[in-house]
């Protein structure tokens, strides 16, 4: 059994840099509502499953996902935001924003971008959204959950002074 070890990022949302992320044209950022469930599912799992570095850990990675989707669409909805990153009128990227002060993870999974989307900046521009969400709300930090050594905490999350927060155990076995 191999474990999967998971780091926490957190932002100071009182001190955050201005963010700006600006989106090319055509690219535009909306809340997602119950008619873009479906769509969003889909485009979570290919997000996931065509990401080589969660290979080993693709079955537990979907059944967090579900969860969190069930806990966003929920008949009695929570307080979460899903965000829908389009290119006209498909959906290529999204992030599901938890704005409770309480919660573990606020960016539940974070920023997530089709592969052949990435490297464009739009993971950038959906973090930027993310935080002013979580900003706008009245949290005072943000803290969100990615797995050590991936591309995400590498290249993503140090952005707009995300600072890792140490004393993280694994939590998923592969």
């Amino acid at each position: 059994m191999r474990f999967i070890e998971w780091v926490r990022f957190t932002w100071d949302l009182e001190k955050l840099p201005t963010l700006t992320a600006a989106l090319p044209e055509h690219y535009h950022i909306a809340l997602a509502g119950r008619a873009d469930e479906k769509e969003l599912r889909a485009l979570l799992a290919r997000s996931f499953a065509h990401d080589a570095s969660w290979g080993d850990a693709i079955h537990d990675v979907k059944a967090m996902l579900d969860e969190w989707l069930e806990q966003t669409f929920a008949p009695e909805p929570s307080n979460n935001l899903c965000l829908a990153l389009r290119h006209g009128a498909r959906m290529i990227g999204a992030a599901i924003v938890v704005p409770n002060p309480l919660a573990e993870d606020h960016l539940a999974p974070g920023p997530c971008v089709q592969m052949e989307y990435r490297n464009r900046g739009l993971g950038t521009a959906l973090l930027a959204e993310a935080l002013r969400q979580l900003q706008a709300a009245g949290l005072q930090r943000a803290v969100a959950i990615t797995r050590r050594n991936g591309p995400v905490a590498r290249f993503l999350y140090p952005k707009f002074n995300g600072t890792v927060l140490e004393g993280t155990s694994p939590l998923l076995a592969a």
